[in-house]
């Protein structure tokens, strides 16, 4: 039996076969590497909504179609800071000196509903003004130097808004911060102001604070390092929890601005039982209150 002839491939195609090879290599660890750690997108349009969410991996800003938030008149019992920051924000606005503002105090009392309502009072009062809200997550502050200057290069202002913001004894994401709010050589830019709420007047834990005073080497700067970051507020607006009047003040007000006709003492009176069985009276348990009632009374909110 005759064998055939044995060739041996020529260097050519050697070469081309590697060069397969490599290529196939190549765009598989691309591949790898895109899924990983994607593009960031092109600067944002910020013409699209008046209301966005920063996002990381990949940076990216989020429009919001719907913002969820009250209408400004709706919010009772809380009228000093009410028109404290709506006058801080309308001076932002009109590009005169305005201040970081951080809002504080009890649970469920309007501090990030607040916020949401001034910003769309005031983008109604001065539509030319272009303002948008930006909600920046606790998690996400390492990058606020990137979303910095994202709104650095646009032309609208914005309100960053960071909502319940507070930091334990190992987070350090305060420093990215504090730079961002009065530091560094760039600093704010003027067309941000920054608005956050938070349960915490100094953001750190009562416990975290006693502790650096008892543990630390010099503990008077340890502790100074730890509340620096709420005197960079410029603005500090309390809230505290409500009395009954207050309370039935807020529910009487949902039921004038959605058209529920009801008795005034059956309100009284379940508005009164359900906050005992709740334990607590704020905005927040009014509202609650207010949505059962609504359904329980076939009324659309």
């Amino acid at each position: 039996m005759t064998l055939p002839p044995f060739v041996l491939p020529s260097d050519k195609a050697d070469a081309e076969l590697a060069d397969t090879d490599i290529s196939a290599s190549l765009s598989r660890i691309a591949d790898a590497l895109e899924r990983v750690a994607p593009p960031a997108d092109a600067a944002p349009d910020f013409d699209v909504a008046d209301a966005f969410v920063w996002h990381v991996t990949p940076d990216r800003m989020q429009p919001v179609a719907q913002v969820n938030r009250v209408a400004l008149e709706l919010l009772v019992g809380i009228n000093r800071s009410r028109d404290t920051l709506l006058s801080n924000t309308l001076q932002f606005v009109r590009g005169l000196p305005a201040n970081n503002a951080l809002l504080w105090g009890a649970r469920g009392m309007g501090k990030s509903s607040l916020v949401k309502a001034v910003h769309a009072s005031v983008a109604q009062q001065v539509p030319q003004s272009a303002l948008k809200l930006v909600e920046i997550q606790r998690e996400d502050l390492p990058s606020i130097g990137r979303l910095m200057a994202h709104l650095r290069q646009a032309q609208a202002r914005f309100i960053l808004f960071c909502d319940d913001l507070s930091f334990s004894h190992d987070d350090q994401h305060y420093k990215s911060l504090k730079a961002v709010l009065d530091g560094g050589l760039q600093g704010r830019p003027d067309n941000v102001v920054l608005y956050a709420t938070s349960n915490r007047r100094h953001l750190m834990p009562r416990d975290m604070i006693e502790n650096e005073r008892s543990s630390a080497i010099s503990p008077s700067e340890a502790v100074e390092e730890k509340v620096s970051l709420s005197d960079r507020f410029g603005l500090w607006l309390g809230f505290h929890p409500c009395d009954q009047d207050e309370y039935l003040a807020m529910i009487q007000g949902y039921c004038a601005a959605y058209g529920l006709q009801i008795d005034p003492a059956r309100l009284r009176a379940e508005a009164i039982e359900w906050q005992a069985t709740r334990g607590s009276r704020s905005g927040r348990v009014a509202w609650q209150f207010f949505t059962d009632l609504a359904g329980r009374e076939g009324v659309r909110i």
